[in-house]
């Protein structure tokens, strides 16, 4: 098993994003943020997480930001409420060690993908 990661006061935390739940509009799921969560959009934030690359290669550019590390490559850590899609200004070395990244959130109300979350402008920080 993994240790979770350590809660930081500078960064949202994963138990805030998780703040949500699904709920049924006409014939669809749609998901429902808390206040707090909704509070976020269009904000500059900080968020701490583990890479997921989307593409080859050893510095990404656009990747799916976890609150778990990956056990396996085909394995998905959670649902959409512990993901956030990233997409850097400058490409970022992939690493298995936790990362903090900076930029402007998005919360997503009905992307056609299932992203609750994207972070935009990203740049990496201590």
């Amino acid at each position: 098993m993994f240790k979770p990661l350590a809660e930081r006061k500078d960064v949202v935390s994963w138990r805030l994003l998780a703040q949500v739940e699904l709920v049924k509009v006409k014939d669809r799921f749609q998901p429902q943020f808390s206040a707090g969560v909704a509070a976020l959009d269009a904000k500059e934030v900080k968020v701490q997480g583990f890479m997921m690359p989307l593409e080859m290669g050893d510095k990404q550019s656009h990747f799916i930001l976890s609150a778990t590390p990956q056990d396996c490559s085909f394995c998905m850590p959670g649902g959409p409420e512990s993901l956030v899609e990233v997409k850097t200004k400058q490409p970022v070395a992939y690493g298995m060690a936790p990362v903090v990244l900076s930029g402007k959130l998005a919360v997503l109300k009905d992307d056609p993908t299932g992203v609750f979350y994207r972070l935009t402008d990203a740049v990496p920080v201590k």
